[in-house]
């Protein structure tokens, strides 16, 4: 099962920093393994097809005719979002990845050594290596970090060359990020000789830890650290930055450094403002760089920063970010459902900060919230065919809003996708004598913990039922901790270790059972997963006067294929009984089945004296995930309650 060349942790991994194992150690099955299949031989091989379509590849490959401005300028002339297709083509070839660590494909690889070729042809001698700047607009490499992306180009090739060397150990792709890392860590940085600037889009602080991760090279890790540590302060480099190309900082098109949480210095944040994706992708820098360094000092501003998200902007389906205006947050509690945007990037960015929250120890707060957003406002944008991708994620839907063949700005697509193939690298959390769980889902994984080689073994359904079995095969005897999640949502649990009850209790929302583990232990754990009902904060306007459904890790949703009066019709009772229950073209879903009232009036008037007539009716609810992925019609997350 696994023959692939990396185990994570073999360059870096001291005690106390609890950190995730590579695609190629975890094997998943369950819920999750057919969406992988599905990623690996349909959906990494479309991506491709549809970056090249775009043009990309001409952009790329100096061999090839330069195709030129494809994509207007928008912003005033600011950007355009074909300086960003070398991130497409980073998150492609990391998608490709992960899909060639489940299924070897000889073709899909072919098409991946091309473009790397491709980039190697492209690559200065110095090492720089943008394709934008190199191809399109010569001679203005490092002008404009705000805007145009540079960095985070570079975040994401570079995590595309670690996810393709941790695959096919094949090291060429790895190799040329390293020189252009090289490249920039030789351009930024505190000595007066080098630029003090950062990535006007976060990113590239959490490809540079999986970097200095997989190589041991120091230098990579302090460049992130520099990174998160020179944001925000005075004077703001992007308005000096600015001034030197002639401009006006307040002419910036988004009007404030919030957009880009430039506005101060990261540890005195504590409210989440501006772009949601670039949010979240720095915070989920600097929680790594809190690992990597054990620096506390960040724990202030990352503790208020998740409170602010999770307590007051967070949509109950783990997505964030209610404004098309700037793909992001406007102000406290402002949570529209059928305007919603909720950025699947956005929801993506939330795992990857969660994931890297648990870094130094386990804690259900971030890990739920990591599996809320990871089960609903994630998944959702990719189809069940791998096809088709949403952008943007409303809660509420008149019949209109569908997923998307590609997008002007292509982001989501690659990004859900690889989230989808590395699935299994979100599920442990290893330190050096301690084994956390923070996701459920069958499986089998080789980690190594105190020195020692184990074999683990999840058996599940989950999310189907909460009954997990874990199975434990040290090579030899081994004492550490095992760390079990005990979900918020969970109504009760049970343990027992080799068939005998345990009493343990949570700590941090883990079950954490410290005892020498022997060959063929097992440990056995089942969550109470009954469905609920969720209500909003008063200060929620559109959600008042409603409630939400919820079972295990899934929030649910209505739709119009399955119920057949307008779904605004419907009214649920506090209480109403709640069973499960199957519908058309999910039959591997469990759906549900609420008894409502639905209302009419005997007349086609627009207004009546007379108040509606009410029968009773039974509501049948999916997986907000899986809407629209059959009939096109209305959908509906918050429905109509009365008391």
């Amino acid at each position: 099962m696994m023959n692939k060349p990396f185990n994570a942790g073999d360059a870096l991994q001291p005690k106390s920093k609890f950190r995730p194992l590579s695609v190629n150690q975890v094997e998943v099955g369950g819920f999750f393994g057919p969406r992988v299949d599905v990623v690996a031989t349909t959906t990494a091989k479309l991506l491709f097809d549809r970056c090249i379509e775009a043009r990309m590849l001409e952009q790329v490959d100096p061999d090839l005719p330069n195709p030129g401005i494809v994509i207007p300028f928008d912003h005033g002339n600011t950007v355009t979002t074909q300086m960003f297709w070398d991130s497409d083509f980073g998150k492609s070839i990391e998608t490709a990845a992960y899909a060639l660590n489940r299924k070897r494909d000889e073709e899909l690889e072919a098409r991946v050594d091309a473009v790397i070729d491709a980039y190697g042809r492209l690559q200065a001698e110095d090492g720089y290596l943008n394709s934008w700047y190199q191809r399109i607009q010569p001679g203005q490499r490092w002008t404009n970090l705000r805007d145009r992306h540079e960095l985070y180009n570079a975040g994401h090739l570079i995590e595309g060359a670690v996810a393709y060397y941790h695959a096919t150990g094949k090291r060429k792709f790895l190799d040329i990020m390293c020189r252009y890392a090289d490249c920039i860590d030789a351009t930024f940085g505190p000595d007066a000789d080098r630029k003090r600037g950062y990535p006007g889009h976060p990113e590239l602080e959490l490809a540079l830890v999986k970097l200095g991760r997989v190589t041991g090279e120091q230098r990579y890790l302090d460049l992130a650290k520099f990174f998160v540590d020179e944001r925000g302060k005075d004077p703001k480099y992007f308005d000096q930055e600015a001034i030197a190309r002639g401009e006006k900082p307040e002419d910036f098109h988004f009007t404030t450094l919030e957009y880009c949480q430039a506005h101060k210095p990261v540890r005195e944040q504590r409210e989440v403002v501006g772009h949601a994706v670039r949010a979240a992708y720095l915070y989920a820098g600097m929680a790594d760089v809190a690992t990597e360094f054990s620096d506390d000092s960040l724990d202030p501003a990352l503790e208020a920063l998740w409170s602010h998200l999770i307590d007051r902007n967070l949509y109950v389906t783990g997505g964030f970010g209610p404004s098309k205006d700037n793909e992001g947050l406007t102000f406290d509690y402002d949570l529209p459902n059928d305007t919603a945007y909720a950025e699947t990037c956005a929801a993506v960015a939330l795992v990857f900060w969660a994931s890297r929250m648990l870094g130094r120890e386990p804690d259900a707060r971030f890990a739920d919230v990591m599996e809320r957003a990871l089960y609903n406002g994630a998944l959702s944008g990719l189809s069940q065919d791998g096809t088709h991708f949403f952008y943007d994620n409303p809660l509420e839907s008149h019949g209109g809003h569908h997923r998307w063949r590609w997008h002007r700005c292509p982001c989501c697509p690659p990004n859900i996708s690889r989230l989808v193939a590395s699935i299994g690298t979100y599920f442990y959390g290893v330190a050096e004598d301690e084994l956390a769980l923070h996701l459920y889902c069958e499986n089998a994984a080789e980690i190594e913990i105190a020195g020692t080689r184990i074999d683990v073994k999840q058996q599940t359904a989950y999310p189907k039922d909460g009954r997990v079995t874990l199975t434990l095969t040290p090579l030899t005897p081994v004492e550490f901790t095992l760390s079990l999640r005990v979900p918020g949502w969970a109504r009760g649990f049970s343990l027992a270790i080799n068939g005998e009850a345990s009493d343990a209790t949570p700590e941090k929302g883990y079950l954490r059972i410290r005892r020498q583990w022997e060959a063929g232990d097992t440990i056995e754990l089942d969550l109470g997963m009954e469905p609920e009902m969720l209500y909003a904060h008063p200060k929620v306007a559109p959600d008042q006067g409603r409630a939400a459904l919820l079972r295990g890790p899934f929030v649910y949703c209505v739709e119009e294929t399955d119920n057949k009066a307008p779904l605004n019709a419907y009214v649920v009772k506090d209480g109403a009984s709640v069973s499960l229950a199957t519908v058309d073209g999910l039959s591997d879903t469990v759906a549900l089945s609420i008894e409502a009232l639905v209302e009419s009036q005997p007349t086609e008037a627009l207004y009546a004296t007379t108040p509606p007539h009410r029968t009773s009716a039974s509501l049948k609810a999916i997986p907000y995930y899986l809407w629209d992925n059959r009939a096109p019609g209305e959908m509906l997350v918050w429905l109509r309650r009365e008391a």
